[in-house]
């Protein structure tokens, strides 16, 4: 059973996943002279990266990075 918690930070999730792909199809748009802008893109992504690392504690899974040593 999940917990509050994790069922809370995955509806969130989905939200975030939601406006990524709204940002994605279209930023910025006007209509009749009236502008809208998307949130800004970068931000939405870390927030995702965020708040999948969260859950992934949250659950016990472990994510494994690789970095490339820079000299």
């Amino acid at each position: 059973m999940a917990s509050i918690k994790q069922e809370n930070l995955q509806k969130r999730l989905d939200m975030y996943y939601a406006a990524e792909e709204a940002i994605l199809s279209s930023q910025e748009y006007s209509i009749n002279g009236r502008s809208l802008k998307r949130a800004d893109l970068g931000a939405v992504q870390k927030t995702i990266k965020e708040l999948e690392k969260q859950l992934d504690g949250l659950s016990g899974r472990r994510r494994i990075s690789y970095g490339v040593p820079r000299g």
